[in-house]
């Protein structure tokens, strides 16, 4: 008898994303030579990733396949992801799987203040797949994960890279009660291309979102990133930072888009190092008192640093003012 393959949504391009098979090809380009990284391969990399698994935790390392996985996971370093692998949305440049997401887990605020302890992390960074099948889009399952972290492990700092909860009601109140000390929420790009790169969602209410969770919470850090290469002009990035910081964002994160695979928006083209450090230089003139821009930032990368660096860019602006 011949047997069956099992598919497995995780390496199954057909499987992951279903929605996304009627988009034509768009065969991935070489990368340049500075974009390039090496394939995973210590032994705190499997550590991490037998801990998570142990765990029943999802990170965004793997599900976004993001090109730091074998840095950050061999410092121990990992962005989990809360609320299942499977999103209820089907954006252009990512890799997490769309569909219908299952319950969400009870034990999951436990597991996550277990593997942070494990690892002994003095920052975490938690994010989640957009969950538009809840009343809440997830709020009050964000503030569950953040009391767990403050009860198990308050020396650890906290960092929550959200969606827009599709701007539910209350859902902002929820996360005000339980603020972490980064709030991230990323744009991703400019105002024209949402309607291809991130059609489920709209600019102004991303927008909206983190200016009025800097006037809820006035001490939380903000923090927001871009994605370049997919067809924007300078002028537009220009346009998003002034957007950002009359929104009172501090932080903004630039880096290079990848293309996951050939069903997902294509690649216009590679920006440069140098023109990533014009970017850096424009965004400082701005005021942001952090700016990360390089080929391979990404909103997660070295985020403990950049805490440090964010606490330490504030003391001296409130010494200065």
């Amino acid at each position: 008898m011949t047997s069956i393959p099992v598919r497995d949504k995780r390496t199954d391009p057909a499987l992951r994303h279903p929605e996304k098979q009627k988009r034509p090809d768009n065969p991935i380009q070489r990368k340049p030579e500075w974009i390039r990284v090496k394939a995973p391969t210590s032994k705190a990399y499997h550590e991490t990733r037998k801990m998570m698994r142990d765990l029943n935790l999802a990170t965004v390392c793997e599900e976004a396949a993001c090109p730091n996985i074998g840095e950050c996971w061999a410092k121990k370093h990992a962005t989990i992801m809360i609320m299942g692998d499977t999103c209820t949305r089907a954006c252009a440049f990512c890799n997490v799987a769309t569909g219908i997401p299952k319950p969400l887990d009870p034990m999951e605020p436990a597991n996550v203040a277990v593997a942070v302890g494990g690892m002994g992390l003095e920052h975490v960074v938690l994010t989640s797949v957009d969950r538009d099948d809840l009343a809440d889009g997830g709020a009050a399952h964000f503030g569950g994960v953040v009391r767990a972290l403050r009860s198990s492990a308050p020396g650890t700092t906290i960092e929550i890279l959200t969606p827009d909860f599709k701007d539910k009601p209350g859902a902002l109140d929820l996360l005000a009660q339980d603020p972490p000390d980064v709030f991230n929420h990323n744009l991703e790009t400019v105002p024209r291309l949402y309607p291809t790169i991130r059609p489920g969602s709209r600019y102004f209410v991303s927008l909206d979102l983190l200016r009025r969770i800097k006037e809820r919470v006035p001490k939380v850090f903000t923090k927001s990133g871009l994605m370049v290469g997919l067809g924007e002009t300078r002028e537009e990035v220009g346009q998003v930072m002034d957007d950002l910081r009359a929104a009172n964002v501090d932080f903004l994160t630039i880096g290079q888009y990848l293309q996951p695979t050939p069903k997902h928006a294509r690649i216009e083209n590679f920006v440069t190092p140098d023109e990533f450090e014009g970017y850096a230089k424009m965004a400082r003139g701005k005021g942001f008192l952090l700016v990360s821009a390089a080929p391979l930032t990404r909103s997660s990368y070295h985020a403990g640093d950049d805490f440090a660096k964010l606490r330490k860019a504030r003391e001296g602006k409130l010494a200065a003012g």
